[in-house]
């Protein structure tokens, strides 16, 4: 069965391209022209994956991916005409797993969207549990607890914290964690790692400022405090 994937692109044009495109790779896709379209069209029939345009008319794709957040953790994936920070990072704030700048090749995007979806489908293969003070994860069972109470987490975010908690105490590299959680060889970008460690720490830490269990280690990369 081919995966499913929901385009959200307002220029006819340029959806048209990629749905070729992605076709042509063996993807089944469906489109929306509009934010509001592809919130009724998810609702009714969920995609394996998203493909948001970050600048949508009305609705913006920021808001767009929110909206899809609150419904599912499915992996999108925010397409943007400009290469700025702050656009970038505010895609991947709003809970985005990963961006792409336009133009991009189409080998490329297909290569981003097999390896988040390998991801997302596969099993964790710890059935170990860990606990680290208030902080308790269930990799078998996919949750997280922290002071007695569950804390909803992404599928992303998940799995970084699961490789961090595996290596607990041992300091992983930004490309470690692109290759290990995002499976990202020669296009992965650190920026990926660190907005997912600064949403991470607003869900597990007492003080997201200063941290207590997911530790920088400058220059380094990250570890988890056993």
């Amino acid at each position: 069965m081919s995966n499913s994937i929901l385009l959200v692109e307002d220029d006819e044009r340029i959806r048209t391209s990629m749905r070729l495109a992605l076709e042509d790779e063996g993807y089944t896709t469906s489109e929306a022209s509009s934010a509001e379209e592809a919130i009724e069209s998810f609702s009714r029939d969920p995609s394996d994956i998203v493909l948001v345009d970050i600048m949508l008319p009305g609705m913006d794709g920021l808001e767009l991916t929110r909206r899809v957040r609150e419904m599912s953790d499915v992996p999108v994936i925010m397409v943007t005409a400009r290469s700025d920070t702050h656009d970038i990072v505010a895609g991947l704030e709003a809970g985005a797993d990963d961006y792409i700048t336009k133009p991009f090749a189409t080998k490329e995007l297909s290569a981003r969207i097999m390896a988040l979806l390998r991801r997302a489908r596969s099993t964790m293969a710890s059935s170990q549990s860990y606990i680290f003070g208030d902080l308790a994860i269930y990799p078998e069972e996919g949750t997280v607890w922290v002071n007695g109470s569950e804390v909803h987490l992404t599928r992303t975010e998940f799995r970084l914290l699961c490789e961090l908690a595996e290596n607990a105490g041992r300091v992983l590299s930004r490309e470690d964690l692109l290759d290990r959680v995002w499976g990202y060889d020669y296009f992965g970008d650190g920026r990926l790692v660190d907005v997912h460690i600064r949403r991470l720490r607003t869900k597990i830490e007492r003080d997201p400022g200063n941290p207590e269990h997911v530790i920088t280690m400058r220059g380094l990369g990250y570890k988890l405090q056993p």
